[in-house]
């Protein structure tokens, strides 16, 4: 009887799972336009550069460097900025303010635009105890990193949304 009760319980959750339109988000199916891309990247070296090619990479596109044929994935602003965010009763900081933006836009392999220019900016708080540098400077770091990977990975879903406009 208890496993018959469980069972009903677990069955009525996934219905009302079911019900409510939650699914998992899947990967993106790119276009055949999409599956060699040529990045050009503000700071190819930087973090969210990486980030970028990976995710590109781990979905199933083939990024290359010397083609000219491929569609071509601009990424013309690339900005990282700290910020004082509010400073304490005694005249020092108290918390920062870490902002990351990206614009981006993808053409074709003629030159046409196939994504128009697109902004995506994210950005996080955290505190600064100035008795413990080392762990603001990681904290700092760390955030830095969490930015890039999440902004890489919006670029990527919006890529992944493209569907060819018929004429």
């Amino acid at each position: 009887m208890i496993k018959l009760n469980r069972l009903l319980c677990v069955t009525a959750l996934l219905l009302l799972l079911n019900a409510c339109g939650f699914h998992l988000q899947s990967k993106p199916e790119f276009p055949l336009e999409m599956q060699r891309i040529r990045l050009e990247v503000q700071g190819p070296y930087s973090q969210f550069a990486r980030r970028l090619e990976t995710h590109l990479e781990q979905n199933g596109v083939n990024v290359v460097t010397t083609l000219a044929d491929v569609a071509v994935l601009e990424v013309p602003v690339n900005a990282t900025r700290k910020e004082i965010q509010s400073i304490g009763d005694n005249a020092r900081v108290r918390e920062f303010l870490i902002r990351h933006m990206v614009q981006f836009r993808l053409l074709a392999a003629d030159g046409t635009e196939m994504i128009p220019m697109q902004t995506f900016e994210q950005s996080r708080i955290y505190s600064f105890n100035e008795q413990d540098i080392l762990s603001a400077e990681r904290e700092d770091e760390f955030l830095r990193k969490d930015l890039a990977d999440s902004l890489a990975r919006m670029v990527v879903r919006r890529l992944g949304t493209y569907e060819e406009q018929q004429p």
